[in-house]
């Protein structure tokens, strides 16, 4: 169910204290609000996430060896396959695409088993914790409703997502613009899809606001 957003100002100012404790370059004053202040906000249903989330995690597993036909066959097993995107389903079956890409996903997944409340923290320097045990196990033909009743998703507050949300869209800006070392152990691309994750995932309602966009139609140009 919707709740009002939280004030973006007051976001704002947080994910910028952030932003500078940990190294970064501070988006402008200009910098553009992800909500306008009465607006709601809410997740995407938890079926949904998981959904993404194993499809995700299967795709990552292929790109680290796994035979395009158990891939296949675990998705329409478990009835995922209405879910895989056209570029997802050419990297599945015939390995078409960029390979590295693929393998980013890591962070992605990794964002949404935060908002799931599989992970406890998303660390803006480090990488996450492996999602061995918190993933279905493909090897061990693990279902999806099995593993849906081992994992025991309790997915955040909406308002917490989206203050993470807004702290990822400063971190992107951050990372994009840093000169010279890194800070910590990851970059921008490990950033960018953790943003894509709760950009999907966040559904806001308000005059300036679209439908919610498929996965592939994220836009994460700003």
């Amino acid at each position: 169910m919707p709740i009002a957003a939280p004030d973006p100002v007051a976001v704002r100012v947080a994910s910028l204290q952030e932003v500078t404790r940990v190294g970064l370059p501070v988006p402008p004053e200009n910098y553009p609000f992800v909500w306008d202040p009465g607006d709601l906000v809410d997740l995407r249903p938890t079926i949904e996430l998981e959904r993404r989330a194993a499809i995700l995690y299967v795709i990552l597993e292929r790109a680290f060896g796994m035979p395009p036909e158990l891939a296949v066959k675990w998705l329409e097993d478990n009835d995922l396959t209405p879910d895989v995107t056209e570029p997802e389903w050419a990297w599945i079956t015939e390995e078409i695409g960029d390979r590295r890409s693929f393998i980013l996903h890591l962070d992605a997944i990794a964002g949404l088993a935060w908002i799931l409340g599989l992970i406890h923290v998303l660390d803006p320097l480090g990488p996450v914790q492996s999602l061995a045990q918190i993933m279905p196990d493909l090897e061990a033909g693990e279902t999806f409703a099995q593993w849906q009743a081992r994992s025991l998703p309790a997915p955040r507050d909406p308002a917490v997502v989206a203050a993470a949300l807004d702290l990822h869209y400063c971190l992107d800006y951050g990372y994009l613009k840093l000169e010279g070392e890194l800070p910590g152990v990851i970059d921008a691309n490990a950033i960018g899809q953790r943003r894509w994750a709760l950009e999907w995932a966040c559904v806001f309602s308000g005059p300036n606001h679209d439908d919610p966009p498929g996965w592939e139609e994220v836009d994460l140009s700003t």
